[in-house]
C-alpha cells in the first residue's frame, strides 16, 4: 500500500497471520528506518581528542558528515603493555562522549562579544580620532566613561562585534599603557600549555615582545600542589595510571578516581584482583568509596591532622619499637634525614633554624666548590661530613650530582648518622609551634601549648666564624615534632596512642572524627605493606586535598608517611597527584618560542594567585589576620591594626 492510502481509516492492509494468530506478515513501508541509518553515516573518520585541559587525552574517532561531526567512538589501538599489566584501553568518559554536542551548542562562543556600553563609546570615540591610541584615550581618561563601563562589569551586557574591531581596541590600549605607565603594567593569562601549547605560545609570546607580565596558571587555580616544589624542587613528577596496577596497598585520599579519572579507573579496580587492599578518605561517600575495601571519612579539611597521627604511628612501630632495616636505609640515603640543622635561641629554649652548611665549618670539610651550598652530617663513626646528592654537588664539580653514599671531599663509602641520641653532648628544649589550639565553628580543636617543647639530643660545634652552635638532624627534629618518647622524659611527648598529645591517633580522633583504632590500623597495614614488599604502597591524592587553604600542610603530611616508609620513587609506590598534571615534551624548543627567548631575555613572569589577591581588591575583604598565619615563636612582628 501506498503512504497515501495509509492515511485512510478504512483502508487496511490485509495480512497473514502466523503462530496461532500470535504474528502477522505485513507488506509495509519501511522508509522510517532510513533515519536511523543516516544518523551514522560518516564521510570519514578523524583521530582526535578533547582538548579540554584534560591530562587523559584520550584518542577519539570523530564521525564527519559534510564537515559536521555526527558522532564519535573511543580509538582501540592503544599499544599493547607488558603481559602481566592490563592494557590502557577502554580509554574515554561520558564527558569527553558528549564533547561534539558543545561543538554546536547554542551557549558556545563563536564570535568575540564587548559590553554594549564600552562599544557604543568606543565607535563614538573613534568617530572623533583617526587614532585608535587617541581615540582609547578619550575613554580612559575620561572619569565618567571609565566609571560607567567599569560598573557594568559582572552584569552581562554583551553584544557581538567583530576580529578587527576589538583587536584595535586591545592593541591601542596596550599601546596607551605602555605610552603612560611602561611595558610591565600589561599583564596577560593565556591559554595554558596542557590546553594547547601552540595557543598558550602565541598569547604569552605576544605578552613577551612587549615586555608585559605572563601570570602563571598551574597554581592560580590550585591544580599545582605547592608541597611538591617545597619538598623536591619540581613540578608533581609522578607516575602514570598504570603504575597503580604495580601497588599492593593503596590509599584513594580526596581523589574521586572513577569521576576525575575515568580512563584510567579500570586499573584501580583491576588491581584488586591481585589482591591489593584500596582505603579510600572522603569526607562524602563518593564514587571511590563504592571501589574501596575501607572508607574513612574525616571532617572536611582535617586530613593533615590524619596524617599526622598516622605518621606517629608509622614511626613508633617501624622506625623506633622495630626498626625496618629497608625504611632506615631509604630515609638515610634518599631523604636529608641525617642532615644537620643549627638550633637558634629563643626565650628560654632553641628553634630549628637553618641547615648546617660545609661553609659554616672552619675547614669547609674540604669542599672548595660551592660549600655554602653543601649540607652536613656526621656518619656513623662520627666524623662530620658533606655528603653527595646536595645541590652544591648539582651545580658543582661534574659526576658528582649522585645519591651514593659517598663522602664529598674523598669519594669513599660512607654510613650516615640518623639520630645524635646516643652520641650526644647535651640535651636540649627545641620549640615547635602548634596551631591545633585554633579552633572555629567548623573544625574541632585539641587546646595545648603555642609552643611545645621538646628534648632533643644535640651536639655543640665551633663554627668558622668563632661562635659555638647546637645541631641536631633533621631525624631527630622529625621524631620530637611527632611527639615520640625515646627515654628523654619529654612530657610533651606520647608514651601510648591514647594520650591525648600532639599527633597522636587519640588527638587526631577529636579533630578528625575518625576512630583512633581506624587510624592506627590503617597506617600499621600500609607501612607492613611497604615493609615486606620494599615501598609498593601508593597513595592517589588529587583536588580533594590540594583545595584548601592550608594545602601545603596536607601534602607534606601525606608526603612524609610515603618517605618513612620508603615508597616515593619505587614501582607501584609513592604519590599520585592527579590535577593539572602536564609533561610538555618538546618544553626545551618551546620555551623560546612561547617566552620571546630569542628577542630578549628573561621573560617577565608573576604568580597570578598574588597578582589578583592585589590588584582585584581581594585583601580588602580577607577575615584572615596576619597575626593568625605567622609562627608561634616568631620574634616581636610588627603587625598594623588595618
Amino acid at each position: 500500500m501506498s503512504k497515501f492510502l495509509d492515511r485512510f481509516r478504512y483502508f487496511k492492509q490485509k495480512g497473514e497471520t502466523f503462530a496461532d494468530g500470535h504474528g502477522q506478515l505485513l507488506n509495509t513501508n519501511r522508509d522510517w528506518e532510513d533515519g536511523y541509518r543516516q544518523r551514522w553515516q560518516h564521510d570519514k573518520i578523524v583521530r582526535s581528542t578533547h582538548g579540554v585541559n584534560c591530562t587523559g587525552s584520550c584518542s577519539w574517532k570523530i564521525y564527519v558528515k559534510n564537515g559536521l561531526v555526527t558522532w564519535e567512538t573511543q580509538q582501540t589501538d592503544y599499544p599493547r603493555t607488558r603481559p602481566d599489566l592490563p592494557n590502557h584501553e577502554p580509554r574515554g568518559c561520558p564527558r569527553g562522549a558528549s564533547y561534539s554536542w558543545y561543538l554546536y551548542s547554542a551557549n558556545r562562543l563563536k564570535y568575540p562579544m564587548m559590553r554594549k556600553r564600552l562599544m557604543k563609546m568606543w565607535r563614538e570615540a573613534k568617530a572623533l580620532h583617526s587614532d585608535p591610541v587617541e581615540a582609547w584615550a578619550s575613554i580612559i581618561e575620561d572619569a565618567d566613561k571609565a566609571k560607567s563601563f567599569k560598573q557594568a562589569r559582572g552584569r552581562g551586557g554583551f553584544v557581538r562585534s567583530s576580529w578587527q574591531e576589538v583587536n584595535e581596541m586591545i592593541a591601542a590600549s596596550n599601546v596607551y599603557t605602555i605610552k603612560n605607565y611602561g611595558p610591565d603594567r600589561v599583564a596577560g593569562f593565556s591559554p595554558i600549555p596542557a590546553m594547547s601549547m601552540v595557543s598558550y605560545a602565541s598569547g604569552a609570546r605576544y605578552l613577551s615582545l612587549l615586555g608585559g607580565t605572563c601570570l602563571s596558571f598551574y597554581d592560580w587555580y590550585c591544580d599545582l600542589p605547592p608541597a611538591s616544589p617545597q619538598t623536591w624542587g619540581e613540578q608533581t613528577d609522578v607516575p602514570e595510571s598504570a603504575d597503580w596496577y604495580n601497588s599492593s596497598y593503596i590509599i584513594a585520599w580526596g581523589s574521586n578516581v572513577p569521576q576525575t579519572r575515568t580512563p584510567d579507573a579500570h586499573f584501580f579496580t583491576e588491581v584488586r584482583y591481585k589482591g591489593t587492599k584500596t582505603v579510600a578518605v572522603t569526607p562524602d561517600y563518593a564514587e571511590i568509596a563504592k571501589l574501596c575495601d575501607l572508607w574513612l571519612a574525616p571532617k572536611q579539611g582535617t586530613d593533615a591532622a590524619m596524617a599526622l597521627a598516622m605518621g606517629h604511628v608509622m614511626l613508633r612501630e617501624f622506625h623506633l619499637d622495630n626498626p625496618s632495616q629497608y625504611f632506615t636505609d631509604y630515609v638515610r640515603r634518599y631523604t636529608d634525614m641525617p642532615m644537620l640543622v643549627m638550633l637558634e635561641e629563643r626565650d628560654g629554649y632553641y628553634a630549628a633554624g637553618r641547615m648546617l652548611r660545609a661553609a659554616d665549618l672552619v675547614d669547609a670539610l674540604g669542599q672548595e666548590n660551592n660549600p655554602e651550598w653543601k649540607t652536613v652530617a656526621f656518619n656513623t663513626n662520627g666524623e662530620m661530613v658533606a655528603p653527595n646528592g646536595s645541590i652544591g654537588f648539582r651545580w658543582g664539580e661534574k659526576g658528582k650530582w649522585n645519591l651514593e653514599q659517598r663522602d664529598g671531599k674523598t669519594g669513599e663509602e660512607t654510613e650516615l648518622q640518623l639520630s645524635l641520641l646516643g652520641s650526644q653532648d647535651e640535651i636540649a628544649e627545641v620549640g615547635f609551634p602548634y596551631f591545633g589550639g585554633d579552633g572555629t565553628e567548623h573544625f574541632n580543636k585539641v587546646e595545648l601549648e603555642n609552643i611545645l617543647l621538646h628534648k632533643l639530643p644535640v651536639k655543640r660545634l665551633q663554627l668558622a666564624d668563632g661562635r659555638t652552635a647546637l645541631v641536631t638532624t633533621v631525624y631527630d627534629l622529625t621524631l620530637a615534632n611527632y611527639g615520640l618518647e625515646r627515654g628523654l622524659n619529654d612530657v610533651n611527648c606520647a608514651t601510648s596512642y591514647d594520650d591525648v598529645k600532639a599527633y597522636t591517633p587519640a588527638w587526631a580522633e577529636q579533630i578528625t572524627g575518625v576512630s583512633r583504632s581506624q587510624i592506627i590500623r590503617i597506617a600499621r597495614e600500609f607501612a607492613d605493606n611497604a615493609d615486606k614488599t620494599h615501598g609498593r604502597s601508593m597513595i592517589i591524592v588529587g583536588a580533594g586535598l590540594n583545595h584548601w587553604y592550608h594545602l601545603d600542610m596536607n601534602y607534606r603530611g601525606l608526603i612524609n608517611m610515603l618517605i618513612f616508609c620508603g615508597c616515593v620513587g619505587q614501582s607501584g609506590g609513592g604519590w599520585a597527584h592527579y590535577v593539572g598534571q602536564e609533561k610538555l615534551r618538546p618544553q626545551t624548543g618551546w620555551q623560546p618560542l612561547a617566552f620571546a627567548l630569542d628577542w630578549q631575555r628573561p621573560a617577565r613572569h608573576m604568580n597570578s594567585t598574588s597578582y589578583f589577591y592585589n590588584h582585584s581588591s581581594q585583601w580588602r575583604y580577607e577575615t584572615v589576620t596576619a597575626d593568625e598565619l605567622l609562627s608561634r615563636w616568631r620574634i616581636n612582628p610588627v603587625i598594623p591594626d588595618t
